[in-house]
């Protein structure tokens, strides 16, 4: 095991205590540092709750990522998590501006894929109890505790209920096909509902029971099997192993988004960024960016204090 985990590794069994612990886990890559950054600084800024944050990367990225590191913030390289036969190549397909994982045992993969398993994987790695999913592109604006994912002995899943019913939604519909598919479910056994969202958390006992599922209904592993179908999502994964598989036993549900993301469309104006900030819910406590949409982020760190 990497001496990089030895702050979870450490920890007691969660049977011996009434309080879980929490991680949070960002995984990125070197186009994201900078907002990376951003979410440290704030996230160190506003955020109780968690005992360890790990930040996910592959091979090549581990040095620039270390400049972040502190006593309580790990990067973890990817080969620490992942098979050794899936192998990462500048891909010429794109004129080599970006990344392909390629291997025998699964499709081609792109980089948001590979953050998918990452997330998946760092299970196994970790101490923590409560696994809270933040992507780098979020940055925190109001005080948080990660105890509002926990209650009663249980982890809050994060749900909307019914909206793959509607209109629309046709890739997360896929997406939650492939994850029964992955998980042996009954194709004839579909689900309405979304799972998908950042800053959410997981339970790690179920992530590992989850991956144990997977591997005893296809007889191989894990990474393998998610792998063979391009169109995945680890969030519908994981929401229909608890709500299909295990009735949701050990979770309660909740609707809210913590984090308000401006998915798609232009980079905001100042102005409508004001606004976008004005127009939180009380709940909400963060912001998405979403990088590719490329909203400057010397903007961001200007409108909400940092310089």
């Amino acid at each position: 095991m990497n001496s990089r985990f030895v702050p979870g590794a450490a920890i007691e069994p969660s049977s011996l205590r009434q309080i879980p612990t929490a991680a949070i886990v960002t995984a990125s890559y070197a186009p994201d540092f900078e907002r990376c950054r951003l979410l440290c600084e704030t996230l160190d800024r506003h955020v109780s709750g968690a005992a360890h944050h790990y930040i996910l990367v592959e091979h090549r990225d581990i040095q620039l990522f270390r400049q972040l590191e502190n006593g309580r913030r790990s990067v973890v390289d990817e080969r620490d998590l992942l098979p050794r036969w899936l192998h990462a190549f500048d891909d010429p397909l794109s004129l080599f501006r970006r990344r392909v994982w390629l291997s025998l045992k699964t499709q081609p993969l792109r980089g948001w894929h590979v953050q998918q398993l990452r997330r998946i994987a760092i299970s196994a790695r970790a101490g923590e109890d409560v696994l809270i999913f933040c992507d780098s592109d979020v940055a925190f604006l109001k005080p948080f505790d990660c105890g509002a994912f926990w209650r009663d002995g249980k982890a809050r899943l994060f749900r909307r209920d019914g909206v793959l019913a509607d209109e629309g939604h046709e890739e997360h519909r896929i997406w939650s096909r492939n994850a029964g598919a992955a998980l042996g479910i009954d194709p004839s056994r579909t689900s309405v509902h979304d799972y998908i969202s950042t800053l959410i958390a997981w339970r790690r006992d179920t992530v590992l029971a989850m991956c144990g599922e997977i591997e005893k209904v296809h007889a191989r592993g894990w990474v393998e099997v998610v792998g063979s179908a391009r169109k995945f999502s680890e969030c519908m994964i994981y929401g229909r192993y608890v709500d299909d598989l295990l009735e949701g036993a050990g979770h309660f549900h909740g609707s809210e988004e913590f984090c308000r993301v401006h998915w798609t469309g232009q980079a905001l104006s100042d102005d409508e960024f004001r606004r976008f900030v004005g127009a939180m819910a009380p709940e909400q406590v963060a912001i998405g960016m979403q990088s590719f949409i490329g909203t400057d982020i010397g903007r961001i760190r200007r409108l909400i204090g940092l310089e």
